[in-house]
């Protein structure tokens, strides 16, 4: 098992099984998450007949596949895993903060109609020390340190909860950070959000609605088809009560779909008296469908709307869609056999 995404103790645990002096561990923890090493060969403070025994130990380091930076400073990054695959993060900077959003399985079953992501299929969960990895990939190229989180890159995270878990309590544990700057966004999977409200994380949960009705999310979520609105709105209210923390809303804005004035009417009667915050999100365009980004005036009617119901709304802003970095645009389609960047 690589190491990275092992805690302190795990790490002296392992280190005294190599027969090694305790203070070794600290050592380790250091060099791989404060300096980033991807071989335990460059851990110069260790001695040179150890470092040549753990030549063939992974420390569980992806590889650059390909870089692409958008004119807002957003830079998408694909990484090749130890088997092959290859996934999507992006680093987002802002003058005060940056955010990795990390992907959480290669592909994603969930197939949303106007997800690149979704259209790609699934191919497997990503392990801890794979999540873990995104965020130091990020960090070593802004050369600045993370401060924000959230899972919203490829991949359901709640149908890899264990990993998603683990590699929570890894970057607030070990890399250090807070919980409360962390987001875990989820299409809704059946018992996962209250098996999720079981941890007593100080996270955000971000559910992606994207619908104002069961009929209209069917059509654009096609695995939500077992899963009624109702249901997963219910499951969300308990969330509130067990943590004590609001749920966010996500609601993708479609051109003549899902963007009239009486959809965010059906919206607010959803959300009456919950503790939420709806984000709504105009659509990114992706090229396996012909979904329209409403118009700014259809965004400000349905912003209104809600409003006008007292429901907390805010309009997210886009970032890195000139490298298709956006919400719902990742997808491995720069997938060349040589290591690329622009």
């Amino acid at each position: 098992m690589p190491l990275l995404g092992a805690s302190l103790d795990e790490l002296t645990a392992w280190v005294l099984q190599q027969q090694q002096p305790v203070y070794r561990a600290k050592q380790l923890h250091q060099w791989i998450y404060e300096r980033g090493i991807r071989r335990l060969t460059d851990i110069s403070v260790f001695p040179k007949q150890w470092r040549a025994e753990l030549s063939e130990v992974s420390v569980g380091r992806s590889s650059l596949h390909y870089r692409a930076a958008a004119p807002d400073g957003t830079v998408k990054f694909l990484l090749r895993l130890a088997d092959g695959q290859i996934i999507e993060t992006v680093g987002i900077p802002t003058e005060k903060r940056l955010t990795v959003c990390v992907s959480s399985q290669v592909g994603c079953p969930m197939a949303c109609d106007f997800c690149a992501t979704g259209k790609g299929g699934f191919t497997r969960n990503l392990a801890r020390h794979e999540i873990v990895d995104q965020v130091l990939t990020v960090q070593e190229d802004f050369q600045q340190r993370v401060s924000n989180l959230v899972f919203m890159g490829m991949g359901e995270p709640l149908l890899n909860l264990e990993n998603v878990l683990a590699a929570v309590r890894c970057l607030n544990q070990e890399v250090g950070i807070g919980q409360r700057c962390m987001t875990i966004s989820t299409v809704g999977i059946a018992d996962r959000i209250r098996r999720l409200a079981e941890h007593h994380l100080q996270i955000t949960l971000a559910v992606s609605l994207h619908a104002s009705n069961q009929p209209l999310r069917e059509r654009l979520i096609p695995s939500a088809r077992p899963y009624p609105l109702e249901a997963l709105l219910e499951e969300c209210r308990e969330y509130v009560k067990l943590t004590g923390r609001r749920v966010t809303f996500e609601y993708i804005l479609l051109a003549g779909l899902n963007d009239c004035p009486e959809h965010a009417i059906e919206l607010a009667g959803h959300l009456r008296g919950f503790q939420s915050h709806v984000n709504l999100i105009p659509y990114n365009p992706i090229s396996e469908v012909d979904y329209q980004r409403p118009s700014p005036q259809r965004i400000q009617a349905f912003v209104t709307a809600l409003k006008d119901r007292h429901i907390a709304v805010s309009v997210r802003r886009s970032r890195g869609l000139e490298t298709d970095a956006a919400c719902g645009q990742l997808r491995a389609s720069q997938a060349t056999s040589k290591i690329a960047t622009q």
